[in-house]
């Protein structure tokens, strides 16, 4: 049985006699007399972690106490350090619930993590989840918490995973949260479409950070036919009004057309605006009167925040450079990534927060921007408890858990040590502080 924090607490052993412990600094930590095989164990220290020795007729094993063979002979074997606390040698981590027998592996184990409050979170027993769909296993998956699960059956959104406070206050907000697809009636429309150049640069003279959806399709090139190609360029504002499309000129000759996903035919490419051209009217787009050397922060600049699903690889094709800072990839978003840190599909992530399907057909770079817009803005809606310095790389966080600190993190409760823990990436919501 586990010691608990207390005036005294009772440790069975398998024989009777005296037992006396000391700790390394070598004060007495705790004495007692057996009676009827149980020792009656009284510490002067409370919330320590100590590392005992045990005198003659004793050995610890772990968190067990067993009876020496040779009861004559002073073993020096150190038992396991453990924090003395309500709930016995375990030390529980109070965002992931892990536990661990000594208090310096939760501390290691919080230096690593970084647990905060833009995690996931169950709203049954509040347990921190690095992503949606570590959370979704939580709740529903081959192996749930089962209290959760029941009640996540009854009154939890399979879609935000939120727990709603009644069935009827889910049906009413199930109804909101799972969206229509893109009137389908307008993609044949689309697909041939010319230019539609709606690009301003209003040198940050609009209220807030802006915010747009880009996306683009690709043909084939190279004798292989492998070397993907810009070929299509759609941009979208906040409100899915579409502020630029146009189809590319590649500047080199295009040898598979990619017709049964792309819908672009020759004709389309042949009188198309080059990629030089659309490459210069993005990046002005973008910056909105800003250098890119200047842009740092999405906050107080006049750049805009630009919003896709697998950007690294549409603004190679473009050969638009653009900062990190700005950009929110819903293919590199930590919360919506799979939970083994791999990238989910934007068909996935669309059919399973948002409720529809895309990418049925031929695929259509204003589908790809709406849907890419919606995840964001779902992710920025989340409400999270606000913090001076919310990121675990700001200054003022960067020796939260230095090891220089070690002594004094093991004498925090795990509350604590939550509660100085930091997120290690930009949480999305933060963006409409």
């Amino acid at each position: 049985m586990g010691l608990g924090f207390q005036a005294a607490v009772t440790v069975p052993l398998l024989d009777s006699g005296r037992a006396l412990a000391r700790a390394d600094h070598g004060r007495q930590l705790w004495g007692g007399e057996l009676l009827s095989g149980w020792a009656c164990v009284i510490w002067q220290q409370g919330w320590l972690p100590v590392r005992l020795r045990l005198a003659r007729g004793l050995l610890g094993v772990g968190n067990r106490w067993i009876l020496n063979p040779d009861p004559t002979a002073f073993n020096d074997t150190a038992l396991e350090a453990v924090t003395w606390n309500p709930n016995g040698f375990r030390n529980k981590c109070a965002a992931c619930f892990k536990q661990y027998n000594r208090m310096e592996h939760l501390v290691d184990h919080m230096r690593i993590s970084f647990h905060s409050v833009h995690e996931p979170t169950c709203g049954v027993c509040k347990k921190h989840c690095r992503s949606y769909e570590s959370l979704r296993e939580h709740l529903i998956g081959p192996l749930p918490k089962q209290e959760c699960k029941s009640l996540f059956n009854i009154r939890g959104c399979k879609f935000c995973l939120a727990i709603l406070d009644s069935p009827y206050s889910l049906r009413i907000h199930q109804d909101r949260c799972q969206l229509s697809g893109v009137n389908y009636g307008i993609l044949p429309y689309m697909a041939n479409l010319g230019l539609r150049d709606s690009l301003t640069i209003d040198n940050g003279y609009s209220r807030g950070p802006q915010v747009v959806a880009l996306a683009c399709k690709t043909v084939g090139g190279g004798s292989d036919r492998s070397l993907d190609l810009c070929a299509r360029v759609c941009i979208i504002d906040e409100n899915e009004n579409m502020i630029f499309h146009s189809h590319v000129k590649p500047p080199i000759p295009v040898t598979n057309y990619r017709y049964e996903t792309t819908g672009i035919r020759p004709e389309h490419l042949r009188d198309a605006m080059p990629l030089k051209q659309v490459q210069r009217k993005i990046q002005d787009f973008l910056c909105n009167g800003e250098p890119t050397w200047k842009i740092r922060s999405p906050k107080g600049g006049k750049a805009r925040i630009l919003v896709g699903h697998g950007l690294d690889h549409d603004l190679d094709k473009m050969q638009v450079e653009y900062p990190p800072i700005m950009i929110r990839d819903t293919a590199k978003y930590p919360p919506l990534m799979k939970t083994s840190k791999l990238s989910n599909s934007l068909k996935y992530l669309t059919q399973t927060y948002l409720g529809y399907d895309i990418q049925t057909g031929i695929q259509d770079p204003y589908e790809d921007c709406v849907a890419t817009m919606r995840l964001y803005l779902r992710m920025r809606r989340q409400f999270h408890k606000r913090q001076d310095s919310p990121l675990a790389s700001d200054p003022q966080n960067r020796n939260n858990f230095a090891s220089w600190r070690q002594g004094e993190l093991e004498r925090m409760s795990p509350e604590e040590m939550l509660a100085i823990s930091r997120s290690d990436y930009y949480c999305w919501c933060l963006d409409s502080a």
